[in-house]
């Protein structure tokens, strides 16, 4: 299964109660701060919500 390393972008100022919820359950709490995850179902929903948020590479 592939990794994510996933990357805040841009502020969660603005956002809406639920996506500050995905980021903070993806673990991203401020702005260039990246953390990777498995390609998985579920990953890929929440970041569907926060994606203008977010910057997404696929890591081997």
């Amino acid at each position: 299964m592939a990794t994510l390393k996933i990357t805040q972008v841009r502020s969660r100022i603005g956002a809406s109660a639920q996506q500050r919820k995905n980021l903070d359950a993806l673990g991203l709490r401020k702005i260039n701060q990246s953390v990777e995850h498995s390609d998985s179902d579920i990953v890929k929903g929440m970041l569907e919500r926060v994606k203008h948020l977010v910057k997404i590479e696929e890591v081997k």
